[in-house]
C-alpha cells in the first residue's frame, strides 16, 4: 500500500485515501477528547510531507514535536499495518522547523501593529464599536503621517498623541474621547502581561520561511509551540488567523494546483469562533472560501463540529470524524449533525456508529475525482511512522541549533517608527519653542545666558523623558501644527 493513489489515511471497506489535488478543498477533523485526533493529524501531516508539501500546524497538547523523530516499534502498531494491508510501513523521521511566540521551545514569530491591523487587534483586546473606531482612527493617522507601527510602543505612542490633542485631530479623524483611548490602553496592559509585545515587533515573519522542503525533498512540518500561548486564548486564535490572512493578502493565485503549496491545521477551532463579532466570522469565512486558490489547503481540527459556523462548514470537502459521545442534547445534535454531512453508505447507520468508533477509528470521506463527496467509509487508521509522543528536551534543542533561520528570527530589532518620530518631532518642537521664547527675552536674558541654557537643557530633557512614558503629555497643544508638518 503506498501512497502513489494519494496520501493513504486506512482502510474500511476499501483503501481510504486524500487526493492532494482536492487536498486544498480543505477539511476538519473532529472527534471527543482520547478518541485519536492527534494521530490523523500526524499521519496526514506526515502524508503531505512525503509529497513534498510544507505544513503548519500548533502543538496544543505539546505531543506533536515527536513528528521530528522516528518511531518506535510496537506490536500494536505493526498489527494495525497488516491488517489494513501496507506493507511498506516503516519508521521515520520528518524534517520539522520549530517556532514559539515566546522564543523558548523554537524560533521566535513575529507580527508588525500594522501588519495586524485594527480589526484582528479590535477582537484580541476585546473592544467595543466606538474603541474600535478609534483604533481605525489611529491607524488611518499612522498612514497619513507616514508613521510605521511595528510595536507596542509605537501604537501607545501615538494613542497618547491622539488623545492629548483630539481637539485639533476631531474634524479629520472624528471623536476620539480621552475615555476611549484610557480604555484601549488599559487593555494594551493586559495584552503586554498576556506576552503579546514578544508577538508584536521586528523582524516580521516572511511566509515563506513557512514554505520551505527539508531533507529528501520532504515539505517541512511547522510546528508552533501552543501550550503556553493556550493560556491566553484570544491571542493564540488572533495569532493564527492573522496568518490565515497574510497567506491570503500575500500568495499570488495558481487555481487548483496538483498538490497544495502549503497546508494549515488549526487546532481547537472553536477559539476562533468563540465571542466573535460576525465581522470577524466573515473576514474568516471570505478567506477560507478564497484561500483555496492560493494553494492553501486548511484543516480545522475540534471536538464538535458544531464548534464551526455552518457557512464554513459547508466548505470542508475532506472529512475524518472521530467518535462523539451523546451524553446531553446538545451532544445528540453534534451527532446527528455530522452523520448529515456524510454520503450515506447502505452498509451502515452513521448516526449510530459515530458513538461507536474505537480510539484510532473514524468515519472518513473525502473528495472523489470529480471534487464530490465519496461515500463515507467506517476506516481504521493508519499507524504514523513517526513518533508518538512529544520530542525531548535535548532532542529539540538540537533541531533548532541545526536551523538556518535562528540567525534571522531570534534576536529582536527595533526600527526606527512612530515612537522615535514622534520624540524626533518633540524635541525639535521645543527647541522651536525656546529659541522663539529666548528671541523675545533676548534684553531681559542677559547676563543670566548660563541659568536659561539651564532652563532650556531641563525643558529638552523634560520633553524626551516625557516621550518614553506619556508621550502626549510632552507636546505642548500650541506646537500641534510644527509637529504634523514634520
Amino acid at each position: 500500500m503506498t501512497d502513489d493513489q494519494g496520501i493513504f489515511i486506512g482502510k474500511g471497506e476499501q483503501p481510504v485515501y486524500l487526493l492532494p489535488r482536492l487536498a486544498n478543498r480543505h477539511g476538519l477533523i473532529a472527534g471527543a477528547t482520547g478518541t485519536g485526533k492527534t494521530v490523523s493529524l500526524q499521519i496526514l501531516a506526515e502524508g503531505f510531507s512525503r509529497r513534498g508539501v510544507p505544513v503548519f500546524m500548533a502543538d496544543v497538547k505539546g505531543d506533536l514535536s515527536g513528528i521530528s523523530q522516528p518511531g518506535t516499534e510496537h506490536p500494536k502498531l505493526r498489527e494495525r499495518a497488516g491488517v489494513i494491508g501496507l506493507e511498506d510501513y516503516s519508521l521515520e523521521a520528518f524534517p520539522v522547523v520549530f517556532w514559539d511566540l515566546f522564543g523558548e521551545q523554537g524560533h521566535r514569530v513575529r507580527a508588525t501593529v500594522s501588519e495586524m491591523g485594527p480589526l484582528l487587534l479590535a477582537r484580541l483586546l476585546g473592544l467595543n464599536d466606538t474603541q474600535e473606531g478609534v483604533l481605525y482612527a489611529v491607524f488611518k493617522m499612522a498612514d497619513d503621517q507616514g508613521m510605521l507601527l511595528l510595536d507596542l510602543k509605537d501604537l501607545r505612542a501615538l494613542l497618547v498623541f491622539a488623545g492629548e490633542n483630539s481637539k485639533q485631530l476631531q474634524l479629520e479623524y472624528g471623536n476620539i474621547t480621552g475615555a476611549s483611548i484610557g480604555a484601549i490602553q488599559r487593555r494594551l496592559l493586559v495584552l503586554e502581561q498576556e506576552g503579546a509585545e514578544m508577538f508584536l515587533g521586528e523582524p516580521a515573519l516572511d511566509l515563506l520561511d513557512f514554505m520551505r522542503n527539508g531533507a529528501n525533498g520532504y515539505g517541512n512540518i511547522n510546528i508552533l509551540a501552543a501550550d503556553r500561548l493556550m493560556q491566553s486564548p484570544k491571542l493564540y486564535a488572533t495569532f493564527l488567523l492573522w496568518l490565515l490572512s497574510e497567506l491570503f493578502e500575500e500568495l499570488p493565485e495558481i487555481g487548483d494546483p496538483e498538490q497544495p503549496r502549503l497546508v494549515f491545521f488549526f487546532d481547537e477551532a472553536h477559539l476562533l469562533f468563540d465571542d466573535a463579532p460576525k465581522a470577524l466570522v466573515d473576514k474568516v469565512e471570505q478567506v477560507v472560501r478564497l484561500i483555496r486558490s492560493k494553494g492553501v489547503g486548511v484543516y480545522f481540527v475540534t471536538q464538535n463540529p458544531l464548534d464551526v459556523p455552518d457557512a464554513i462548514l459547508g466548505q470542508l470537502g475532506n472529512r475524518i470524524q472521530h467518535a462523539l459521545r451523546a451524553f446531553t442534547p446538545r451532544d445528540q445534535k453534534a451527532v446527528r449533525a455530522a452523520a448529515d454531512t456524510f454520503r450515506p453508505n447502505p452498509a451502515f447507520n452513521a448516526a449510530d456508529v459515530i458513538k461507536e468508533l474505537g480510539v484510532g477509528e473514524a468515519l472518513v470521506s473525502t473528495l472523489g475525482g470529480k471534487g464530490t463527496p465519496g461515500i463515507v467509509e467506517r476506516t481504521l487508521i493508519r499507524p504514523p511512522s513517526s513518533r508518538l509522543g512529544p520530542a525531548t528536551v535535548a532532542e529539540r534543542q538540537v533541531i533548532i541549533a541545526q536551523s538556518l533561520l535562528g540567525k534571522r528570527y531570534d534576536t529582536s530589532v527595533d526600527s526606527h517608527s512612530a515612537y522615535e518620530m514622534l520624540r524626533e518631532r518633540a524635541e525639535k518642537a521645543a527647541v522651536v519653542e525656546d529659541k522663539a521664547t529666548a528671541a523675545k527675552t533676548e534684553k531681559a536674558a542677559r547676563g543670566r545666558g548660563s541659568n536659561r541654557q539651564g532652563v532650556v537643557e531641563a525643558m529638552v530633557k523634560s520633553v524626551v523623558r516625557s516621550v518614553g512614558s506619556s508621550l502626549g503629555r510632552s507636546i505642548a497643544r500650541g506646537i500641534l501644527g510644527s509637529i504634523l508638518k514634520g
